[in-house]
């Protein structure tokens, strides 16, 4: 078992995070986080793809050092897939603590390379779950992308045809190199503007689905302080093939919609649901899919009850 060096979020850190994503989220807010309805964190919280870069960073360090890169390269394991429950939130100031398991490879009945890994802030389980290398993704199938056209001529922060909201946002390199910065990361290790290096961290552009789910809510007219609702997980596969060939000010084409048993709800709805949405992020003339992720989330309100049990 590997236990990483200890690290802090500072509120420094979250707000760099937020504005670096345009995460609006009150949860974030060092002011508006007192506006949340019965908020039981006592303050401002980290973000949970803020949380999901640092593991990112500390596992790529990991396969580094055990030399992983051959073993990817020969089963032609492109996809990163990460799944991760949020047990608890992370504050400013408290001391985490990242580990990364042991290293499993099976050969059968697919290739897969997997890390079990667990977040502690202040000695108390913060998140866990698994990081796998495969060579298909092994979340969502592909999206349904018919009857949409060109996503570049359609309005952003629209519903289209097929029932997607559309959140087009663009590549930014400032944005990813303080987007690492915030989740404690080198940013040398991904751009040299001296050399023409560019290459965005693999949760970088996955982290822009929140501002997404976010404008998706505020179409729907959401009242955010008193039905605030958290990540309870993230299940993510993205190709490091297409991630490669990302350049600054490409544009991305995010596309959001409830997962089939949570289609009968939706954000706006007061009633205490949780809620599963369905998100892909493409780019390119052909919409390429970056990324897809599964983001469940769920009313404060039941996250609450479920504390004074």
């Amino acid at each position: 078992m590997h236990s990483d060096i200890q690290d802090v979020f500072t509120q420094l850190h979250i707000d760099i995070a937020r504005n670096s994503t345009d995460d609006f989220n009150l949860f974030h807010d060092p002011h508006k986080w007192q506006r949340i309805n019965d908020n039981p964190f006592g303050g401002p919280i980290s973000l949970g793809f803020q949380l999901e870069s640092l593991i990112e960073g500390r596992i790529a360090r990991f396969r580094a050092g055990r030399e992983e890169a051959g073993l990817i390269g020969q089963h032609a394991l492109h996809f990163s897939n990460y799944q991760f429950s949020f047990a608890n939130a992370v504050k400013p100031g408290q001391i985490l603590q990242v580990e990364i398991k042991d290293s499993q490879f099976k050969a059968e009945p697919e290739p897969v390379l997997s890390n079990r890994i667990l977040v502690k802030a202040d000695g108390n389980l913060a998140l866990m779950g698994y990081k796998k290398e495969t060579a298909e993704p092994l979340f969502l199938p592909n999206p349904n992308l018919a009857r949409i056209g060109e996503l570049k001529i359609q309005p952003d922060r629209c519903f289209l045809p097929n029932g997607f909201f559309l959140k087009r946002k663009f590549m930014m390199t400032s944005n990813a190199k303080n987007f690492l910065c915030a989740s404690l990361r080198d940013q040398t290790e991904y751009f040299d503007e001296l050399q023409d290096k560019v290459e965005f961290p693999e949760m970088f552009p996955c982290a822009l689905l929140s501002s997404a789910l976010l404008e998706k809510a505020l179409k729907w007219l959401h009242d955010f302080e008193r039905n605030p609702m958290v990540y309870t997980s993230h299940k993510i596969s993205i190709d490091r093939r297409l991630l490669a060939q990302l350049r600054s000010n490409d544009a991305l084409h995010i596309l959001i919609k409830p997962a089939q048993d949570a289609a009968a709800h939706d954000f706006g709805d007061l009633k205490a649901t949780p809620l599963d949405y369905e998100c892909y992020g493409l780019f390119g003339s052909v919409n390429l899919v970056l990324f897809r992720a599964l983001i469940s989330l769920t009313p404060l309100e039941l996250i609450t009850k479920a504390m004074h049990k």
